[in-house]
């Protein structure tokens, strides 16, 4: 017998049998009045009991998100860990960032954030390495810390700034303008900006920009008819040029952008999120020129990367599913414009930089970056080397630069910027964050799985060195696929923190992404959607049978897109996941596409108007509609913020309605209503520390986990 056998048999001799653990009492849920809305979607009625939660201002939606708020609030701060996992987050937050710094007319700007400030703040200075001066401090917009900047461009001769304000985390814009000398606004005010880039004109009199018309409900309106303008620097918005519109076509949407010579506007012309476009041309020498079809077929996608000696280079998926770099000669018969220049690869070229007489390419392997430098006639180059398995970005630069910034992070490399010189490939490390970390005690391996369908899905896994693989370990799977965004590795405090405790951060590649191109996009799309499903769930099945975790020690996480997965997936797996955390999500397939920017992702979802099998489909997996009363669920916090307005929060609360309702469990249901703030760009250092705080606190107490940071309650501020 077995030493471990033997004292297992004396502790039941001399010991009482320990008692049944108690379980916890279910929780008393606001009360959600259950309307008598039915809709007919081609002969099938589907009831909408929690329709009136679609209208997030009346008195009756208030008092319940106030309801809610309260009860998620008194839960989560019950937890002894909460202000402990607070302080921590603080702690290893506090250090500085820097964005990717962009030079004109001979100076540079970047942001940098010394460590805990709301916002970054945006700076100056003659030359990279000059004296910086401060040129924009969002932090003094608001008491609150709600105003942040959502964009910003500089003029050609380095004179001007514009930029992009959001007001509550709004995609609403607000345009203004300042001398970067004197650090002082213009009168220019431009209003109804939205999903926008800001293009100067080569002599700087002003720029490019898209906008809508003024909408009656900002919130929830549906977002049609975008138009390009062209904003003169001193002038009133009134003023502004109409560059294009097509009344026409109320879903085109417009983004125009100058190109280096300043000859010509390249017109991007969008139909929603769909990888198909239209490039129309404008001749910037002339007088009044029209806008012209220059690819006008919507066969590919197509994004702008140069021009030179007349000819356009794009980057397309044409006849190429992991894309490929063509050259459009616009003189040339239509038939025998395109030439090509970076064939397609086994890897995916994600971009393209065309800067100081050369290309850099960066691929995406197994997705994570590779870069490599080429001549301009395409053929073999060199590899740059990067740091490490991570991601790498920027390379942003004029046809004649000599250096161009670029960054890399990965799960455990925070953020770098390094600055690149293109005649000799040379690296040179600019700025890198100190965090008070050993990245040395961790690791990060790759993956490979199998789906339901038998599809090789990629899974990075990071953690602390030295892992046991016992079952018990509590594992947070985060994922998102969809629209053709590829998930590579990225630097987060929050999921640092998370691996203290001692947790797993894992992350597949599900199909709907762009990892593997076109091809991997478009199966997790459609009437294929589930597919994305069943790779998340396959994922969360390999951990379990690899002894990683087990059910009640796994959670699953994911925003937008990736909060229709989580949804869907607690939902149709409640038995293989502990706890669940779907954020801003899209939760109601039905109706998704009847508010703000919704109908440009039905090349994703499709919608219930397309066909019975759409609507089937949608039906089948859209959260909203499928909670089962009488079911166990596992513990789960949805979140999402009031004034969303790009996934309306009505998603967020017509499924936690639903949710509460069918909950046969002891486990909660929670909802966390942030208020003046929106999708989730622009939070303020506060809010975003807030937040995590409360998202690991709640993990800690619905996988069980023990933490380091525990205060006894009674100890709490």
């Amino acid at each position: 017998m077995s030493p471990v056998i033997v004292f297992a048999l004396l502790g039941c001799a001399t010991k009482s049998p320990a008692p049944a653990p108690v379980a916890p009492e279910p929780l008393a849920y606001p009360q959600a009045r259950r309307g008598d809305i039915v809709d007919t979607f081609h002969g099938v009625q589907v009831a909408d009991p929690y329709r009136w939660l679609e209208t997030p201002d009346s008195d009756e939606t208030r008092a319940w998100i106030d309801a809610e708020n309260a009860l998620t609030q008194d839960w989560l701060g019950a937890i002894d860990a909460r202000p402990g996992l607070r302080q921590r987050l603080e702690e290893l937050w506090n250090y500085e960032k820097f964005g990717m710094p962009r030079t004109e007319g001979g100076r540079t700007f970047y942001t940098r954030n010394d460590g805990l400030q709301s916002h970054s703040v945006l700076y100056w200075a003659q030359g990279p390495q000059a004296e910086p001066q401060v040129l924009l401090d969002p932090n003094t917009l608001s008491e609150d810390g709600t105003v942040s900047l959502g964009g910003w461009s500089v003029s050609e001769d380095g004179r001007y700034l514009a930029y992009a304000l959001s007001d509550g985390g709004s995609d609403w814009r607000t345009v203004h303008v300042r001398d970067v000398e004197t650090g002082q606004d213009l009168d220019d005010a431009l209003s109804w900006v939205k999903f926008s880039g800001l293009s100067w004109a080569a002599d700087s009199s002003g720029f490019y920009y898209s906008r809508y018309p003024a909408p009656e409900d900002p919130l929830e309106q549906v977002n049609l008819h975008q138009q390009l303008w062209f904003h003169p620097v001193g002038a009133s918005q009134d003023q502004d040029r109409l560059v294009y519109e097509r009344a026409d076509q109320p879903t085109w949407g417009f983004g125009g952008l100058v190109t280096d010579d300043g000859e010509r506007l390249i017109v991007h012309v969008s139909e929603g999120t769909e990888e198909l476009n239209r490039i129309y041309t404008q001749d910037l020498t002339v007088a009044d020129a029209p806008v012209v079809p220059l690819l006008d077929e919507r066969d590919a996608g197509y994004r702008f990367v140069g021009r030179i000696d007349g000819e356009l280079w794009f980057l397309t998926n044409l006849e190429a599913p992991r894309y490929r770099l063509i050259r459009v000669d616009p003189s040339a018969p239509s038939d025998a414009r395109i030439t090509e220049v970076v064939p397609q690869g086994d890897d995916v070229l994600e971009d393209v930089d065309l800067v100081g007489g050369r290309l850099v390419l960066t691929w995406i392997s197994d997705a994570h970056s590779r870069v490599e430098l080429r001549d301009l006639d395409g053929g073999p180059g060199a590899e740059l080397a990067l740091p490490g398995i991570g991601s790498a970005w920027g390379f942003d630069g004029d046809a004649d630069a000599g250096t161009v910034f670029y960054g890399f992070t990965g799960f455990t490399d925070p953020r770098s910027v390094y600055s690149l010189e293109l005649a000799t490939g040379t690296s040179t490390l600019w700025k890198r964050p100190q965090v008070d970390f050993d990245p040395g005690a961790y690791e990060t391996v790759q993956v490979f799985y199998e789906s339901a369908d038998g599809t090789r899905v990629p899974m990075f896994l990071t953690h602390k060195k030295g892992l046991v693989l016992d079952g018990e370990n509590p594992t947070l799977l985060y994922g998102y696929g969809g629209f053709n965004i590829s998930l590579t590795p990225w630097f987060s405090i929050a999921n640092l923190v998370w691996m203290e405790l001692g947790g797993v951060y894992a992350m597949p590649n599900l199909r709907g992404g762009g990892e593997y191109g076109a091809d991997w996009h478009e199966a997790g799309t459609l009437q294929q959607k589930q597919n994305v499903f069943d790779d998340f769930i396959g994922a969360a099945q390999w951990l379990v049978a690899q002894r990683y975790t087990r059910p009640e020690r796994l959670a699953i996480r994911g925003g937008s897109n990736g909060g229709l997965l989580v949804g869907a997936c607690l939902l149709q797996r409640p038995d293989l996941f502990g706890a669940a955390l779907p954020e801003v999500g899209v939760l109601d397939m039905l109706r998704y596409h009847l508010f703000t920017i919704g109908w440009a992702w039905a090349s994703d979802y499709g919608t219930v108007d397309d066909s019975p099998e759409m609507f089937q489909a949608l039906l089948d997996y859209s959260p909203v509609h499928n909670t089962v009363p009488g079911t166990a669920y596992p513990s789960t916090m949805i979140v999402t913020a009031d004034h969303d307005d790009r996934v309306v929060p009505a998603h967020s609360f017509k499924f936690a309605a639903a949710l509460q309702h069918a909950q046969a469990g002891p486990e909660p249901t929670l909802i966390r209503i942030e208020t003046r703030a929106g999708h989730g760009a622009g939070k303020s250092t506060e809010m975003r520390l807030d937040e995590a705080a409360d998202k690991w606190a709640f993990l800690v107490e619905a996988l069980g986990v023990d933490s380091p940071y525990s205060v006894p309650a009674s100890d709490n501020p």
